[in-house]
Order: structure tokens, then sequence, then C-alpha cells
């Protein structure tokens, strides 16, 4: 068993998805915790994974596209998540998300994302 270990965020490395979306990401052997920067305008495209998604707004705000919404956006019904506030999706629940603002997010994956570990997250890394 693995001891118990700070980590500082400053100690993880900030990868830039795009201009507008960057994150740090940390794994443990059953979770995943990522802080998500997002600048006003960035756009997460639809998509779905069999991961438990929490995503908590720490600053800023994102609007998301749920379920069959979320290949309708901005046209479709939406849910807006503002800081302090949280969204639970659960897994293979199909979401889109854009940032209202500069954003900063913690997103936590049970399991761990493991196309964010191998870099095939390719809707994350395209822009509009």
């Amino acid at each position: 068993m693995a001891l118990p270990t700070p980590q500082p965020w400053s100690t993880v490395k900030l990868e830039e998805l795009t201009p507008l979306l960057s994150r740090r990401v940390l794994t443990a052997e059953k979770t995943m915790i990522a802080q998500v920067y997002l600048k006003k305008g960035a756009i997460v495209k639809a998509h779905e994974h069999h991961n438990e998604q929490i995503t908590y707004i720490l600053e800023g705000g994102l609007r998301f596209w749920l379920g069959e919404n979320a290949d309708k956006a901005p046209n479709a019904p939406y849910v807006d998540v503002m800081a302090g506030e949280v969204l639970l999706i659960p897994g293979n629940l199909r979401h889109q998300a854009e940032a209202l603002a500069d954003t900063l997010d913690l997103d936590v994956f049970n399991p761990p994302r493991e196309d964010w570990l191998k870099g095939t997250d390719a809707y994350i890394r395209e822009q509009k």
C-alpha cells in the first residue's frame, strides 16, 4: 500500500490542450482528480465516458448540455453550474460544456480516465 503523500498542485505539470483549455492531473489507484482551466468561450465538445464524473466549479461557470441535448447545443436546454456548485455526471451520460467566464474547475473521475492518461482524448484537444 502506498503511503499518503501531500501533493501541491504547483508541482503538477500544467498540460495545455488548446489555447483556451489546460489542466493538471493527479491519479490514485481508483480515482483521478484534475484542475481544469477554461478561458471564457472554451468548448468541451460532446462526449461520453464510462467514468463517473464530479465537477466542482471553484471560479467562473460552465454551461452544460446533457444527454440527448449534448449534440444539439447551443439551441437545446442546458444547466449552468457556477462557482461553489457541483455537477454529478453519471457514467455513459453524453455531455458538452462551454465556459461562461474564465473558469477553474475540479473534476474527479472514478475510475481514472485512461484517455486522459494516454493522450487519446481528441475531443478535448480540438478547438471549435
